[in-house]
């Protein structure tokens, strides 16, 4: 059975909290994009460099935690704003990030952070 929308955000944001690369990496597509919304930059591109990225991540950052605030869906994207911890040494960071979903993997996201 193929996943939601809600489901990929869920099992994505599972994944990031128990720091588990594997899991995590399983909800994206191959040739998953994770672009700045407000550049539109593409500052990831393919699950290789995805895990290369997440996994040192969640190797060099053990304090890093992501609280879900709140999640909506309209067809097939998710929507999650959300509160990092351990990312950043001085506190919280307010996050949105919008999960486009194709055959119930996330082939692209887009991330917006609360800017300092």
């Amino acid at each position: 059975m193929m996943r939601t929308p809600e489901q990929c955000a869920q099992e994505q944001l599972d994944a990031y909290n128990g720091r588990d690369i594997d899991a995590f990496c399983a909800v994206y597509t191959d040739d998953v994009e994770l672009i700045d919304l407000h550049s539109g930059d593409v500052f990831c591109r393919g699950i290789d460099a995805m895990r290369e990225r997440y996994g040192r991540m969640f190797t060099e950052r053990t304090a890093l935690h992501c609280t879900l605030v709140h999640r909506m869906t309209c067809g097939n994207t998710a929507i999650d704003e959300e509160h990092v911890t351990g990312l950043r040494d001085d506190g919280i960071v307010h996050a949105v990030a919008i999960y486009d979903v194709r055959d119930g993997f996330i082939a692209r996201a887009w991330f917006v952070r609360e800017r300092p």
